[in-house]
């Protein structure tokens, strides 16, 4: 039987409360996780794709309604008082839990016309709005949690955020002393913006696992896709990063972000990038 189940904001002890029972709220979402993208906040989804976190029910953030053994007799139902106090959805369909974030202008109070047999005026009732689409799911057999903005789960999974890492102004400084940076303009890790933070931390990632004989390809190959909007002293072999936006393009290519199409030779920046094997 499925069960849609609420949380309630503000209550420590039993905050999840019963809505109502036998009743299918979302349609059944057809997505193989298999073919979803492993979380990368650098990443921008096509309209049909999801990210995934696989072995969920391992993670700190996962809630704990999905590792227990679920009993509808355990939870009481939801007292009128408390409907206006909804945080988040939680519908229980078949063996998989589908979750909405609620938001204020989600509820909904005004004078309705119903068109059924006849057309029925209904007076300005409270009334909680249901998205077409979940906000995320979590496929108990295959203990993965798709979603597909990070923002709009992180109250749903308090600690989720930390997917979203972004580097620390130690590591800022860190990475802007590498041996290949030197910086002018007066520019230095206080002017480094949110975005390049977070690329920052996945650039790290990147250099560490990088062979040391491979960082002076790395360094002309960034040079051959970034000569006219980074100046790179051969010399030395140091880039000069005077903006902030010098600081992207460099990331961009320790990302290995640049190509060149193979029909047209034309050379090209991928905004996003998937691994394919």
């Amino acid at each position: 039987m499925d069960h849609v189940l609420v949380k309630v904001k503000k209550l420590r002890k039993k905050p999840i409360f019963k809505l109502i029972s036998d009743y299918t709220l979302f349609p059944k979402l057809e997505i193989d996780p298999a073919a979803c993208i492993p979380y990368n906040p650098d990443h921008n989804l096509d309209e049909e794709c999801w990210f995934k976190v696989e072995k969920f029910s391992e993670q700190a953030y996962c809630a704990e309604i999905l590792t227990s053994d679920f009993d509808a007799k355990d939870y009481d139902d939801l007292p009128k008082g408390k409907f206006p106090e909804i945080s988040h959805i939680c519908a229980l369909q078949s063996d998989d839990f589908y979750f909405q974030k609620v938001t204020p202008s989600l509820f909904l109070r005004r004078k309705t016309f119903v068109f059924g047999e006849v057309a029925e005026v209904e007076d300005d009732r409270l009334r909680l709005v249901i998205n077409a689409q979940p906000d995320a799911v979590y496929f108990s057999a295959l203990d993965v949690l798709i979603f597909k903005n990070l923002a709009t789960i992180s109250s749903i999974f308090p600690g989720i955020d930390e997917l979203y890492k972004e580097a620390t102004q130690e590591e800022v400084k860190q990475f802007l002393d590498e041996p290949f940076i030197t910086l002018s303009n007066e520019f230095y890790a206080d002017k480094v913006s949110k975005p390049n933070r977070k690329r920052i931390a996945l650039a790290m990632a990147t250099l560490a696992a990088l062979p040391e004989q491979d960082k002076e390809g790395m360094l002309s190959y960034i040079d051959g896709y970034c000569g006219e909007s980074l100046k790179f002293n051969k010399d030395s072999g140091m880039f000069d990063i005077s903006t902030d936006n010098d600081l992207k393009m460099l990331i961009y290519g320790i990302e290995q972000r640049f190509y060149t199409t193979q029909f047209g030779q034309e050379k090209r920046l991928a905004n996003s990038v998937q691994a394919l094997g």
